[in-house]
């Protein structure tokens, strides 16, 4: 029996003969794909009691160089072989959890860097302030 593509329309004979084979995916023309990567994003969220405002979209692209990626709340699946999306999937949650935890450190760096940064400025005006006086004296 030939695999539905995405979006595929069926009639109702395909779509009964598919249920009485037991495939319901097929029979509603579901992607399998995409409806593993849900499970399976259901599964460790659930075993780590976390991360559950995340979903998770399979967009398979060969030209793309990232297996996944979290924007949004989103996990974005690349992959088009379902084994390396399954395997993308756990990364890029794994990924979102650490990316979480250490968000606070970024925020404080970055605070740190600015705060450094206008210092040095006000310093180096100062500089060039005092050396423009200076440059501008008749002796």
């Amino acid at each position: 029996m030939a695999k539905p593509k995405t979006g595929e329309v069926i009639d109702a004979k395909k779509a009964e003969k598919r249920i009485k084979q037991g495939n319901l995916l097929k029979a509603v023309g579901l992607n399998s794909t995409q409806f593993k990567l849900e499970e399976e994003l259901k599964r460790i969220k659930g075993m780590l009691n976390t991360g559950h405002e995340l979903k998770v979209v399979w967009s398979p692209s060969f030209d793309s160089k990232l297996s996944g990626e979290v924007k949004d709340k989103v996990v974005y699946i690349y992959e088009s072989r379902e084994d390396k999306a399954l395997e993308a999937v756990r990364h890029e949650f794994i990924d979102y959890l650490v990316s979480q935890a250490i968000e606070p450190y970024k925020c404080i760096a970055n605070k740190l860097i600015q705060l450094l940064n206008e210092i040095a400025y006000k310093k180096k005006e100062e500089i060039v302030e005092n050396l423009a006086k200076l440059l501008s004296t008749r002796f």
